[in-house]
């Protein structure tokens, strides 16, 4: 009898690829057969990182990659959020269509369920087409999401207007339980480029509707942690923290290959004396912010562990950074990638 077949979908960025890609770990674990679709250039990275550390047999037999295209040019800016989103949603359904009849077509067995990132709304439809059953994934706090399936609410008592801009600058709590939250701190408001973020704000409207077409809700969090949240949203079903293993081990859809250096400099330092700091695959630091931070990073007089990618902050002197580095040379490390789970859960 052949194995049920899932698609998994993730929002083209790292905190959205990897926990999607430990839930589908768990579901290899029940005997699920998992293919896990990333857009082309995210798919190129996380192959160049798997091949760093061992090869994508790392994934076990139950995991197959699979990439569409995201619409945009190969040397357009992928940091860019609002250009990012504008295109994956108009150019992205008509590649999913036909990666699922490609799919069928080479045999494989027929694809039952979608697990798609909430962020990626429009493939909810494309699956319908297929007769495919959804499950909508949320990889952050509930309570996030929460504040975007009450916008229709909070434009009723006057709080944003029809373009998610804030009517009052004042701060609101949702529901007893839940932390009270500025106006002016809306995730919509607060990603990408200011010009564009009627984008985002569309995207996040559009993905309400879309998301009454899944079956069920389900997000990385647990109960103890909202309460207030799923007390609000009873029907989002809690399945986090969610872990590939429980020795940390199983390859989890990392942009970069990681520093497994840094893991055995966190056993030489005390319990609770290092600052970790990590901004994630999107964020940008133009040379005075990377100054700055490193400055106040070397003024705490802490023991540091940094994650700069590569393409953190374009244009920062390699003059500067290498007396940066001999300053702190044995107290802070700085790494290009490293395993987030590791360190956050054992140092």
């Amino acid at each position: 009898m052949a194995k049920a077949h899932v698609l998994v979908l993730p929002m083209p960025c790292q905190g959205h690829v990897t926990p999607l890609m430990e839930l589908s770990h768990r579901l290899v674990d029940h005997g699920i057969e998992v293919t896990f679709v990333n857009t082309e250039v995210d798919h190129a990275m996380v192959v160049t990182a798997l091949r760093a550390s061992g090869g994508e047999a790392a994934l076990g037999g139950g995991i197959r990659l699979a990439s569409i295209p995201d619409g945009l040019a190969g040397d357009e800016d992928r940091k860019d959020l609002n250009k990012l989103i504008d295109a994956y949603t108009r150019h992205m359904p008509g590649h999913l269509e036909r990666l699922i009849a490609d799919l069928e077509a080479a045999g494989r067995p027929r694809v039952k369920w979608l697990v798609g990132d909430v962020n990626m709304g429009w493939s909810f439809e494309v699956a319908r087409k297929f007769g495919i059953r959804v499950v909508s994934f949320w990889p952050a706090a509930t309570a996030c999401l929460a504040i975007m399936l009450k916008i229709p609410e909070l434009i009723e008592d006057g709080l944003i207007d029809d373009k998610g801009l804030p009517r009052r600058q004042e701060m609101f709590q949702l529901a007893p339980g839940m932390p009270a939250l500025h106006t002016s701190q809306l995730s919509w408001n607060n990603a990408g480029a200011p010009e564009g973020q009627h984008i985002i704000f569309d995207l996040v409207t559009r993905n309400n509707k879309l998301n009454d077409l899944a079956d069920m809700t389900v997000g990385n969090s647990f109960h103890e942690a909202e309460a207030g949240a799923f007390k609000l949203f009873p029907g989002i079903l809690p399945i986090g923290p969610l872990f590939a293993d429980g020795e940390l081990r199983k390859p989890v859809g990392s942009f970069l290959p990681e520093d497994e250096r840094c893991v055995k400099w966190l056993d030489a330092q005390p319990n609770g004396s290092v600052v970790y700091v990590a901004f994630g695959s999107m964020a940008i630091l133009d040379p005075r912010q990377f100054q700055e931070l490193a400055e106040g990073l070397e003024l705490t007089g802490r023991p540091f562990l940094w994650v700069v990618r590569p393409d953190f902050t374009p244009g920062l002197s390699k003059a500067w950074l290498a007396e940066f580095h001999q300053c702190v040379a044995g107290r802070g490390m700085i790494v290009s990638w490293c395993s987030q789970q590791q360190v956050m859960c054992y140092h």
